[in-house]
């Protein structure tokens, strides 16, 4: 299977990556010119991996086409591709609708939605697809977990808490901040709040039928700090500015769908 992407940034570069890495064998991949940089890179240590000369030989010679640019050129880029009806679409362009896509890269029948995270480089998170797709999710499952929904809202919804990615290492650099007015080393705050989450990472695993709610419940020991810090950062509105961040986000995504 030859597999071509259109725009080559962070994402395809950490898919490329860990399609290259599998026990397996590679794939053999192809890549559109754009941002030459992360291209050539990625040329440089796979031997599986091309560059094309544009975004069109990138479509003429490979049967899979997954879609990475940014979704404020896309209604200049694709359009003006010409795609083939056996072509196997795969979309990564987040706030447009798989429909939106379809229309734009006709006459190819098959047009996936996906949604990889950063670290499917590593074989690491899961991997949404709408709808559900043999093709698209055997793709994705060789790097990890993936998530099929029938339902494009809900697409959507679980796209929103994507969101908080970038939040989420906030939190923890808030933390080290912290740590580091009180004499700790960087090093040794970031080796143990980088093992402290990676610990409870695994606590859904480790506790399938508990939800998180009743997990936050069990770390809150009655009268304890895991309480107090909980009912200092509820008493700010924190979790409920949450919410309203992940309403904002949901109503930019659902904006184009």
């Amino acid at each position: 299977m030859s597999i071509g992407f259109i725009g080559t940034g962070a994402l395809t570069a950490a898919i490329v990556s860990g399609l290259q890495t599998l026990a397996e064998g590679p794939a053999s991949v192809m890549l559109s010119p754009r941002n030459a940089q992360i291209a050539a890179e990625l040329a440089a240590r796979f031997p599986d991996v091309r560059i094309a000369e544009d975004n069109q030989a990138v479509l003429d010679q490979c049967d899979t086409i997954v879609l990475a640019v940014r979704p404020q050129v896309a209604d200049a880029v694709l359009p003006a591709l010409r795609f083939r009806k056996d072509h196997h679409v795969i979309t990564l362009i987040g706030i447009l609708s798989r429909e939106a896509v379809a229309d734009m890269v006709a006459p190819a029948e098959h047009v996936t939605k996906a949604l990889p995270m950063p670290m499917i480089a590593h074989g690491l998170g899961a991997t949404l697809v709408c709808p559900p797709d043999p093709h698209t999710s055997a793709l994705f499952g060789r790097l990890g977990k993936v998530i099929e929904v029938d339902d494009a809202a809900q697409f959507d919804a679980l796209s929103t808490a994507t969101a908080s990615f970038a939040t989420y290492f906030r939190y923890i650099d808030t933390m080290q901040t912290w740590l580091r007015r009180h004499d700790v080393p960087d090093a040794t705050a970031r080796d143990y709040l980088s093992g402290l989450f990676k610990a409870l990472a695994t606590a859904p695993e480790k506790a399938p039928n508990a939800d998180f709610e009743q997990l936050a419940s069990e770390y809150a020991t009655r009268g304890g700090i895991n309480e107090q810090m909980v009912r200092e950062l509820a008493d700010q509105g924190v979790f409920e500015r949450v919410a309203q961040g992940l309403e904002a986000v949901h109503a930019r995504i659902t904006r184009n769908a």
